[in-house]
């Protein structure tokens, strides 16, 4: 890769539209997830729904990390935040995210000391430059940020540095996969692969999904050929009749993945009994905790979390929209009530989130659902 322009041909992409719609057979409708939120920005911000034919459906799924954290956890960071001598430090896009006594940026408002960082490393010099204070980095993401996370409590660790610690609510995706292949609410007919998360956890762990669901997998990368060529291999694959797992994304993803990520995670983290995730519920061994050799670097360990479960707000339906059960605009509150100024759910905070995907690029695409549908 060279350029980005190569990878954003439009004479490329209407070729591949064509061995698309080809392989289309009569009559047959087809459903095929697209597990990350990246990818779903770069379907709706280029148009790629246009490219396809009306059979072929594409379906949003969990992989948005700041979508799936419950208001709950939301509502214990402020509380670790709430705690005297406590810094809490977070991503931007967790600035913003509802719990149910509002946002952090309102808990900053009240006079909790919560800080924006652009790596959990920045929290580490934060806790240096205050010996005085308890520093807590708000940890969210899958396997793509948790090596971050576990590098920077090794960091910690080397250091010595007693007044530093992690809200770990690192997730896992095959679980959520697997909670979402058991769904009764959705039938599909194959997925497209995350990139990021397969850069960390290769592709081994998609095997189960051709293996026992007998769907394909084809994990991608992020521009719009890249999820063109993604589809069509999808495609091929059901018009033979196959479910095997394909790597689109092979200048970056290798099939095992990155051993030393995965090393750093594994020595730092080990998986949660359950986790609640927004819209799936509690899910078994999804989630990462810190390890007990590590536990003073651990926010649950060092302070009194509450862990009270709160219902999200009964006209959000991000629940529906991170299973792929509902499109973004088919949402109640969609544009009028939740608008990324003023969000109710996490699927409209988030950058990666499908129904800021859809507010921001998607109205022409509702249009022409609606059309559609009228004709």
């Amino acid at each position: 890769m060279r350029f980005v322009d190569e990878f954003r041909d439009s004479g490329k992409a209407r070729a591949l539209a064509v061995r698309i719609a080809a392989l289309c057979e009569p009559g047959r409708q087809y459903k095929l997830m697209e597990v990350c939120g990246g990818h779903t920005h770069t379907i709706y911000k280029h148009g790629l729904e246009d490219y396809l034919p009306e059979q072929v459906t594409l379906v949003h799924g969990p992989g948005c990390p700041v979508c799936v954290i419950p208001m709950g956890r939301v509502d214990d960071a402020m509380t670790i935040a709430s705690q005297p001598g406590v810094i809490l430090t977070s991503f931007g896009d967790m600035m913003r995210v509802p719990g149910s006594n509002g946002s952090f940026f309102d808990a900053k408002a009240r006079g909790s000391d919560i800080r924006m960082v652009y790596s959990p490393l920045d929290s580490l010099k934060i806790a240096r430059q205050n010996p005085d204070k308890q520093v807590v980095f708000m940890a969210i993401g899958f396997e793509t940020t948790a090596p971050s996370t576990a590098m920077t409590v090794l960091r910690a660790a080397a250091e010595g540095l007693p007044n530093f610690s992690v809200f770990c609510n690192h997730v896992t995706i095959i679980p959520a996969i697997k909670a979402i292949l058991d769904s009764p609410d959705l039938r599909l007919d194959g997925f497209i692969g995350p990139g990021h998360v397969s850069v960390v956890i290769g592709c081994r762990p998609y095997e189960f999904i051709a293996r026992d669901h007998r769907k394909p997998v084809v994990v991608a990368g992020f521009e719009p050929l890249d999820l063109l060529q993604s589809i069509y291999l999808l495609m091929l694959q059901l018009s033979r009749g196959q479910a095997v797992i394909e790597n689109q994304y092979s200048r970056v993803v290798s099939p095992d993945g990155n051993p030393a990520a995965l090393r750093a995670i594994g020595q730092t983290m080990e998986l949660r009994p359950y986790f609640e995730w927004r819209g799936l519920g509690f899910i078994s061994y999804s989630a990462l905790k810190v390890r007990d050799a590590y536990a003073r670097f651990d926010a649950e360990a060092q302070f009194s979390v509450p862990g009270i479960r709160v219902a999200d707000p009964k006209a959000c339906q991000c629940g529906e929209v991170l299973k792929g059960v509902l499109k973004p605009w088919e949402c109640k509150v969609f544009g009028t009530a939740c608008t990324p100024e003023t969000p109710i759910g996490t699927c409209m905070v988030s950058p990666e989130g499908a129904c800021a995907a859809y507010y921001n690029y998607g109205r022409l695409t509702r249009r022409r659902v609606s059309e559609a549908s009228a004709r």
